[in-house]
């Protein structure tokens, strides 16, 4: 059963593309990897999420497909952690 589940998800990741999304959040540099659907305008989609999440405060500085290599890294898991957040958890909240 588990090799069942590994083709769908294979399947469903080649049904997308992945881009790097360059952008500044009050002025600092971030960077996201996202998968959007194959053929979809990813910088529109990308700056629209930007614009939704954090308004005024950030801006998209460029949309690229993600090399080879950052896919592969990708997949993996083996991409650099966020600095504030080394273990890629979300924040410890009593709110639900």
């Amino acid at each position: 059963m588990a090799g069942t589940n590994g083709i769908i998800i294979l399947e469903v990741f080649k049904a997308t593309e992945l881009w790097v999304v360059d952008f500044t959040y009050d002025g600092r540099p971030r960077r996201w990897l996202k998968a959007l659907p194959a053929g979809s305008d990813a910088r529109a989609r990308m700056e629209a999420v930007v614009e939704d999440l954090y308004g005024s405060r950030a801006r998209v500085l460029a949309v690229r497909r993600a090399t080879t290599d950052e896919e592969t890294q990708y997949i993996r898991g083996d991409l650099p952690k966020n600095l504030y957040c080394p273990t890629g958890r979300g924040p410890r909240s009593s709110v639900k």
